[in-house]
């Protein structure tokens, strides 16, 4: 079983920062595809940030390139997604996802573990 932690959210202004983690157990860590989701109030989640198994390569949704950076740290079992420039379409609940396909997916129906989620809030 995996469990995801994440941590580092809170109420910013826009054009701020803000540095989210996910801490992960289980040895299979590093063999896992990890993403970023958000949901915000009245909406679907969707899809944030990806990151290979490796940390090589990365995905980003439109909405975000150029602002947010998504990394980890294997030997920490740990991500990170560093998130700058924030605007107020940027608010809702961040949640951690690991899936066990080494494919790259931005559906969240392919990832098998959550965390509980994070809230960021970007005022204007």
């Amino acid at each position: 079983q995996v469990q995801l932690v994440e941590s580092g959210g809170g109420l910013v202004q826009a054009g701020g920062s803000l540095r989210l983690s996910c801490a992960t157990s289980g040895r299979t860590f590093s063999s896992y595809v990890m993403g970023w989701f958000r949901q915000a109030p009245g909406k679907e989640r969707e899809f944030v940030a990806c990151i290979s198994w490796s940390g090589s390569s990365t995905y980003y949704t439109d909405s975000v390139k150029g602002r947010f950076t998504f990394s980890r740290d294997n030997a920490k079992n740990t991500v990170y997604l560093q998130m700058n420039s924030l605007k107020p379409e940027d608010t809702g609940v961040y949640y951690c996802a690991a899936a066990k396909s080494p494919i790259f997916t931005t559906d969240w129906g392919e990832y098998d573990y959550w965390g509980q989620g994070t809230q960021v809030t970007v005022s204007s």
